[in-house]
């Protein structure tokens, strides 16, 4: 370590020692699919009565980790929340600001398109939902501007309803999720898709079109306008799917629908992992962070039959959820 980066790291600790009376209470930011789950601890954490309630923010996943990175100090979250596993290169901003980071993974996630129940239901394919929302596409052998404006044109046997999907933000980790996992899969699947220059990370790109609509980071608005119009799709995660059972449906996708069980097993095609990063500076002198990662990790939050389980998140297999305890408890040092 150089003597600048010891300087810098000390003077951000001695800061953050100093100024700590100005906070007694912990801030968290992040993903918009963990925040109902990381809410749900904060609540449970504070009625214990030790310490005041924390502070949660949903600020997109990317966002989060950019504002959790940005330093070490008060001014500066003490945990973010991902429903996508941090990158190398924000690892290393985090580091260029004097901070070092525990991961917590803390269970399973899917990703969800769903419209209304007063809707037809939809049955898609990987291949179908990039065909629908990919900026380029095949036609006619050659690779050209999204010309589908329905469900139907992409394949008949779809509804014969306008293209009109509310999802997330390029800022959110379920963007990226989606990006990855649907749009790359899709692209692979799709007829003609393998051209070299549409391989990979080139399959990302959303049509801009009015087709896809950024929604912004709240999950729940989105809810709200597919039940206002259900003529749209959305995208989210599991759980406002779970939470909103009574008035959203699922689309299949290769044939699974998403259930608990389902992305459980890793069947549900459009399954992911979850995470919160903490800020080892902060812990022992922002009151009660050691102990809301003790409440988190406790099988009567993140467990089978906990808390977090009835709000639909995927628990991790038993033996995984120890390991995963001991490390974030320990405060083990993120391996990437």
């Amino acid at each position: 370590m150089s003597i600048r980066t010891l300087t810098l790291a000390t003077l951000a600790t001695i800061a953050l020692t100093g100024a700590a009376a100005a906070r007694d209470q912990i801030r968290i930011v992040g993903s918009s699919t963990v925040f109902p789950f990381s809410t749900a601890v904060a609540e449970a954490f504070g009625k214990a009565g030790k310490f005041k309630t924390p502070v949660v923010e949903a600020t997109g996943s990317g966002g989060g980790i950019k504002l959790f990175c940005a330093g070490v100090g008060v001014e500066h979250p003490d945990i973010t929340n991902s429903s996508r596993r941090i990158k190398a290169i924000e690892v290393e901003d985090c580091k260029k600001n004097g901070a070092d980071i525990t991961e917590v993974k803390v269970g399973f996630d899917g990703i969800v398109l769903a419209n209304a129940k007063t809707a037809q239901p939809m049955k898609l394919t990987l291949a179908q939902v990039f065909l629908a929302l990919a900026k380029r596409v095949p036609v006619d052998g050659k690779l050209a501007a999204n010309p589908y404006k329905k469900w139907g044109d992409v394949d008949p046997s779809l509804p014969n309803r306008k293209i009109e999907v509310l999802g997330p933000p390029p800022t959110s980790g379920t963007r990226d999720a989606f990006a990855e996992i649907a749009m790359e899969g899709g692209c692979g699947k799709a007829v003609g898709a393998k051209e070299a220059d549409l391989t990979g990370s080139k399959c990302h790109a959303i049509r801009e079109d009015g087709a896809y609509i950024e929604a912004g980071e709240n999950d729940n608005l989105i809810v709200q306008k597919l039940i206002a119009n259900p003529g749209a799709v959305g995208v989210f995660g599991f759980s406002f799917l779970y939470q909103n059972a009574d008035k959203l449906q699922g689309a299949t996708v290769d044939g699974t629908a998403p259930t608990f069980e389902a992305i459980a097993d890793g069947k549900y095609p459009l399954s992911r992992s979850l995470y919160f990063y903490v800020k080892k500076q902060h812990v022992g002198v922002i009151p009660g962070l050691h102990g809301f990662i003790a409440e988190f990790t406790n099988d009567r939050a993140w467990g089978p039959d906990g808390y977090l389980a009835a709000k639909g998140l995927i628990p991790l297999p038993n033996k995984e959820r120890g390991e995963v305890a001991g490390q974030a408890n320990n405060l083990a040092p993120l391996r990437m």
